[in-house]
């Protein structure tokens, strides 16, 4: 009852939106940051189509965009908002703030603290070759951190400000950064109470939503009972699901969080198999098994080894039963084509590991972006999104810069928390030792060299989404390629994203970390109150 009543109130207050998106479209400034507002509040799935169409009129009508006089803040909110919906909009438009006679950013500009944190947050949508861009991201975290030490302190926008610091929005998990943003967001304008209760209804109703998906996903993992069956393997059926939440959270996505948490879940048994507990005699049986990928297969497997592999079996097999009534079965069939390669890719690894075998950079790379489990998770993502999905979307997910780059972000922050662990337990040389070993430098240059790949990695993300650079499936290299929806596109972006989170400071899956458990806890367990 109460979340019928919920869902009322809901779309009461959802037409009031769509009527002041239409009421401030003779404001442009007042509607992107009615814009702005919504999507950090959690709100921009519902209002998907108003919102492209206004930003669509905004970025058409304002060609002459490197003239006008907005401030800092406005500049930057603009230029955001347009980078994020594909737009590219030209970072030119940020050379008005800065000193003719120096060529440095304006020094008045450290006293406009909502205008650093707008062009803060604008920075990190920067592709190659935006110097202005790097500069400027130097200059508004040097004097966002003096401004927090000498006269935020916990204000309302300090709070901000310091949570930026940390955890810039374009790097965040879109539903943990509405949670946060929500309990921030304190606007006087006329349409702030309006958005905070819509915002807290629907973080609610989702809530309550993936606390019924989590309860069903648990149950299958429970049945399977491998914490009893396969005790070596880490038991974090929770942190797949939270995972899978920051692909995707809407709840028109349930089926393709429920297969895609399931193929998490069994590639992370999968992955301790080959890091810890397999021979490599059993190995190699497995991976020709996952080859064959057919239940006669399982004859020859040890009996660990035959829990998971029917599990996994079951798990695509019920899918393609679903997914053939709808013609789409051969969606399926490109998810085990990524999860053979991986598997593959797993075992050339534990050939490494058992013979000491330490690859030079770019031969462990080649292999490493595959472990990353990325490749395949994206194309695991698409599996149940529908009509909107295609066979050149597929095919997009081997060939796109966006979805290697969202790769190498995965292996790199991966490898940089958490190769002590793993060297301490004999596991294969990870991309630093490999790095050191070759060019014989110390582990400090390592980083500094990793920091490097990590941004360019972010900045063919970036580029990546823009609506220039999108028509990427090539055949017989002609350019008659296929635009891929941002809708998927998102999807590699969002599972960057998910790895900067957990593994921002340590590996906060392996070790199912306070950090992490205090994320799940405030997403799928704490409700927000109505104030």
């Amino acid at each position: 009852m109460v979340i019928y009543d919920s869902k009322q109130e809901v779309e009461k207050l959802e037409a009031k939106v769509k009527e002041l998106l239409k009421t401030t479209k003779n404001d442009p400034l007042e509607q992107v940051n009615l814009i702005n507002a919504l999507q950090r509040l959690g709100l921009g799935y519902r209002f998907t189509i108003e919102i492209e169409e206004a930003l669509k009129e905004i970025h058409d009508s304002t060609p002459d965009f490197l003239n006008n006089d907005h401030d800092l803040y406005a500049t930057a909110l603009y230029f955001r908002l347009l980078r994020q919906q594909g737009y590219k909009i030209s970072c030119d438009v940020f050379y008005k703030f800065k000193d003719n006679d120096n060529g440095d950013f304006k020094s008045d500009l450290r006293d406009d603290v909502k205008g650093m944190l707008s062009l803060y947050e604008a920075c990190h949508l920067k592709v190659h070759g935006e110097d202005i861009l790097e500069e400027a991201l130097n200059f508004t975290t040097t004097h966002l951190k003096s401004a927090l030490m000498t006269n935020l302190g916990s204000s309302n926008l300090g709070n901000q400000v310091q949570y930026a610091l940390e955890q810039p929005l374009h790097k965040g998990m879109p539903r943990l950064e509405a949670r946060n943003y929500i309990s921030l967001y304190h606007e006087e304008c006329k349409w702030s109470n309006v958005l905070k209760k819509l915002a807290v209804l629907d973080f609610n109703l989702v809530q309550s939503f993936h606390k019924k998906e989590l309860s069903d996903v648990s149950k299958w993992w429970k049945d399977l009972d491998f914490a009893s069956k396969l005790p070596f393997a880490r038991d974090r059926l929770v942190e797949c699901y939270f995972w899978t939440v920051g692909a995707y959270f809407e709840p028109s996505y349930s089926l393709a969080r429920m297969f895609m948490t399931k193929v998490i879940a069994l590639t992370s048994t999968i992955d301790d198999i080959y890091d810890v507990y397999g021979t490599l005699a059993e190995l190699e049986l497995f991976t020709d098994a996952i080859e064959k990928w057919d239940a006669s297969a399982m004859t020859k497997l040890p009996e660990y080894m035959k829990i998971c592999y029917e599990a996994l079996l079951d798990v695509y097999e019920e899918t393609e039963e679903v997914l053939r009534k709808e013609g789409r079965s051969y969606h399926v069939y490109y998810a085990k084509q990524a999860m053979k390669e991986v598997v593959r890719a797993y075992f050339e690894e534990a050939k490494w590991c058992n013979e000491g075998y330490v690859p030079k950079m770019e031969e462990y790379m080649r292999n490493a972006v595959v472990t990353s489990g990325y490749y395949m998770l994206t194309a695991t993502s698409f599996v149940e999104m529908g009509k909107i999905v295609s066979k050149e979307a597929f095919d997009w997910v081997n060939n796109s810069k966006l979805v290697l780059a969202s790769c190498i972000i995965a292996r790199i922050m991966d490898d940089l928390v958490s190769h002590e662990h793993e060297q301490k337990r004999g596991h294969v040389a990870s991309a630093l030792e490999c790095y050191m070993k070759q060019h014989g430098v110390s582990e400090q240059a390592v980083h500094d060299e990793f920091d490097k790949m990590l941004d360019s990695a972010w900045k063919d993300l970036n580029e990546g989404c823009l609506s220039t650079t999108t028509t990427t499936t090539t055949n017989n290299n002609n350019n008659s390629g296929t635009v891929i929806p941002m809708a998927l596109r998102i999807r590699a972006v969002n599972l960057a994203r998910m790895i900067y989170v957990i593994y921002k400071d340590e590996d906060a899956y392996t070790h199912s970390s306070r950090k992490l458990k205090e994320c799940i806890t405030v997403l799928f367990i704490t409700p927000l109150l109505h104030h």
